[in-house]
């Protein structure tokens, strides 16, 4: 019921002016885009959320296949970074939003999902950020006060805004050109 609530509560206006990420749409669910000018290609948007353990899974078992869709340009591919889960998830979502200003998203990504505390225990704070940026070789200050300052707090809430209005109630959820990927069935 939480899962479903939170998003409820959250999706009541869309904060316009909210400063954004780079590689930021609107028209795309406010989601981290990549190859968002490809054509012909396939649209795969993920719903995740860095707490939340089946999405590390997925990472796991599809992160390498859906980075090299990046790579090699076969895909556009929409990362959508919710925060069902509580403060570590929103803080989580704000500083990978601040990663992706340093050209890091991906590896930025990857490195949540592998370093993965238990939910809610509080270990996802400003100074573990920063070290684990500095260990992905991120070393600016603009991120360090991006991350301090959570400049994207107000896009965390768009993000969850937009899941809330396309019903997603469960992470992760992956579309792919616009429907919904069956979790029940093998592929």
């Amino acid at each position: 019921v939480l899962l479903m609530l939170v998003p409820t509560l959250l999706s009541k206006r869309t904060n316009t002016s909210a400063a954004v990420p780079a590689s930021v749409s609107a028209d795309r669910g406010y989601g981290i885009v990549f190859n968002g000018d490809a054509k012909n290609v396939p649209v795969v948007d993920i719903y995740e959320d860095f707490q939340c353990p089946i999405c590390m899974q997925f990472e796991k078992l599809q992160g390498d296949y859906i980075e090299s869709l990046i790579t090699e340009k076969k895909a556009t591919v929409v990362y959508h970074t919710l925060s069902f889960l509580g403060p570590d998830s929103v803080r989580a979502a704000n500083a990978a939003a601040c990663s992706a200003d340093q050209g890091e998203f991906l590896n930025y990504h990857r490195s949540l999902y592998a370093n993965q505390p238990a939910e809610n225990s509080g270990a996802w704070t400003t100074s573990y950020f920063q070290t684990l940026a500095l260990g992905l070789g991120i070393s600016s200050p603009d991120y360090d006060k991006c991350v301090q300052n959570q400049d994207y707090m107000g896009w965390v809430k768009n993000v969850a805004d937009e899941g809330a209005k396309r019903n997603i109630n469960s992470t992760p959820t992956v579309f792919i050109n616009g429907k919904e990927i069956d979790r029940n069935k093998a592929y």
